[in-house]
């Protein structure tokens, strides 16, 4: 792939991420992680930086990146941390599905403070028992008046312990299916809203993952995002732009990873000679080379399909898929080629929270299993695989 040709203002954005990263996520990213606790300085950071719209179009306030660009800024911040960098990629889905579907009365009341990330997004779909299956969903939704009434729960929201405002999808009859569903934007502070623990987890905390519970909540039809037949539907837009995010964070944090191993091998002294000159550890690590090379050139050709406004559904699950196995084996192996010090957190080693993190990239925005039955739908239909 060669490198992309970016406007000023996607370069701008990717200045701006570069140094978020930097300045804020690396330090504080370990921190997040033994305080189990969500990333407030980032989003911060993120927000005065202007990486809190970044799918909006400029004439709505936001920078309105394209695919390309997008992958490359959530690529600089993943290097840093995923958590921090996925909690930004939630709440600017929340932003662009606000700024290109909100009626005049969202618009008017929330796209300004959710542009400029004085409220935070959050997307809730998942529920506890229905994960995969995102059209199974028990949560009720029922109109009274001008107003729905909701109850139910959502589960392994992103955000959730932070999140001001709510993209809630609810059944509102359970005979027609993924066609009965609605989108309701709530206001987490509604009577009736209880936003749940946070989840204790491998890693990622910086997400701030939880769920919420819906006990009678009254919210005025008037917050009605997408309506009954059509909020499945808009559901699953943007779903192979996010299987590409995915993958460009993972390029990131499988960049940053070779990069740390391969120096501290260099610096590293064993038997008399540094641990680099060992064919072991070279082998080692050229295969995670060839893992991150061959990881970049299927997300990024997925995100240059998605640019010329290409079908890259197969192309985005293909890159999701890989770059999730290819980062953790990756991650792994430069651990590996550090000894035990590889294991160890802090001192400018972010190999402990990026393995986690490959981890949890096997997961979100469709699992691998997912990611397999697009493939195989497609090969066993004949469509070309080219």
């Amino acid at each position: 792939m060669s490198s992309p040709s970016l406007t000023n203002g996607e370069q701008s954005a990717l200045d701006a991420a570069q140094r978020v990263a930097r300045d804020v996520i690396e330090p504080l990213a370990d921190t997040w992680e033994i305080e189990r606790r969500f990333a407030h300085e980032s989003f911060a950071a993120a927000a005065e930086a202007g990486l809190t719209a970044l799918l909006v179009p400029e004439h709505q306030g936001g920078r309105g990146l394209g695919p390309v660009a997008l992958a490359l800024v959530l690529e600089e911040l993943a290097a840093a941390d995923l958590a921090a960098a996925f909690s930004l990629v939630v709440h600017n889905n929340f932003v662009r599905g606000l700024a290109a579907s909100g009626n005049q009365h969202l618009i008017d009341s929330l796209l300004a403070d959710a542009v400029a990330g004085r409220a935070i997004g959050a997307f809730l779909l998942t529920e506890p028992g229905a994960g995969s299956d995102a059209a199974a969903i028990a949560c009720h939704a029922q109109l009274d008046g001008d107003e729905w009434i909701i109850n139910g729960e959502k589960a392994w929201v992103t955000n959730a312990s932070a999140a001001t405002v709510l993209n809630l999808y609810a059944q509102t009859d359970p005979t027609l299916g993924h066609r009965g569903i609605v989108s309701i934007v709530v206001d987490a502070s509604t009577p009736g809203v209880t936003r749940l623990e946070p989840y204790q987890l491998l890693g990622g905390h910086g997400m701030g993952t939880g769920g919420f519970r819906f006990d009678d909540v009254r919210v005025g039809a008037k917050n009605t995002l997408a309506p009954v037949a059509e909020a499945f539907a808009a559901a699953m837009v943007g779903i192979d732009l996010a299987r590409v995010v995915v993958g460009a964070m993972c390029v990131g944090m499988l960049r940053r990873s070779l990069r740390v191993a391969t120096e501290a091998t260099k610096a590293r002294q064993l038997f008399g000679a540094s641990v680099a000159d060992k064919q072991g550890i070279q082998w080692m690590l050229a295969d995670v080379a060839t893992d991150l090379e061959a990881t970049r050139l299927l997300t990024y050709r997925a995100a240059e399909l998605l640019e010329a406004g290409a079908d890259a559904t197969l192309a985005a699950a293909h890159a999701k898929k890989f770059a999730a196995r290819a980062a953790e084996s990756g991650i792994a192996a430069c651990m590996q080629s550090l000894g035990a010090m590889g294991f160890r957190r802090g001192e400018g080693n972010p190999l402990p929270r990026h393995l986690a993190a490959a981890r949890i990239s096997a997961y979100i925005d469709g699992t691998t299993e997912i990611q397999n039955v697009v493939i195989a739908r497609h090969l066993f239909a004949g469509e070309s695989q080219s």
